[in-house]
């Protein structure tokens, strides 16, 4: 992230930067950076921006406290344009939405992928602390029975009408399915193809 050669003279010394939700991948806004904006980023961990109509350096939050915390910087192929990824606290448009296109940046299912980040880091770095961790070492054998307890426990809930328990026992099911994939050493993407190809097949 600090090896960044960009171009500033050939763009008047403002390149564009977009930014983008680091879980979401959706674009929240798009800013500006000089020399001094893009240093400050880089030390503070925060977006900060050349603003043009203030004519000054601005940190996005300064006022309202909606930071924007970096978590990658990346040029494009010409050194001309910044791509940072970040994690937004709060609404990142002055007007209170999540982006300052309007469009929601709410889906939980993104949590998905920072759970599966936490479980293979559960098996590659063990923690005697850790439930998943202890999974692994029971062995493939322990962890597919797992989920097999967890479909019949979430069988058995979807029988009543106890909204709560049924959530409980879905999400156990995901929570040791994705278990299962990290054991097996297969990425969800693999499984998401199986439903691309069925799917166009159709």
């Amino acid at each position: 992230m600090n090896n960044l050669n960009i171009d500033f003279e050939k763009v008047g010394g403002l390149v564009p930067v977009i930014v983008q939700d680091a879980d979401s991948n959706l674009v929240l806004m798009l800013g500006y950076m000089n020399q001094e904006a893009l240093d400050i980023t880089l030390e503070s961990k925060k977006v900060t921006f050349f603003s043009r109509t203030k004519g000054r350096i601005w940190t996005k939050g300064e006022t309202s406290g909606n930071f924007l915390h970096v978590k990658s910087i990346t040029m494009d192929c010409d050194n001309d344009t910044l791509l940072v990824k970040v994690r937004p606290q709060g609404p990142v448009c002055h007007t209170g939405a999540d982006t300052c296109f309007d469009e929601p940046n709410n889906s939980k299912t993104l949590f998905i992928d920072q759970l599966r980040y936490i479980i293979k880091e559960r098996k590659n770095k063990p923690s005697e602390q850790s439930y998943t961790t202890s999974l692994f070492a029971k062995g493939i054998n322990k962890v597919a029975q797992k989920v097999g307890e967890e479909a019949v426990e979430l069988v058995i809930e979807a029988k009543d009408n106890n909204k709560s328990l049924f959530l409980g026992e879905a999400a156990d099911l995901l929570f040791h399915y994705l278990i299962l994939l990290e054991a097996k050493e297969i990425e969800l993407d693999e499984v998401m193809e199986v439903l691309i190809d069925r799917h166009n097949k159709k």
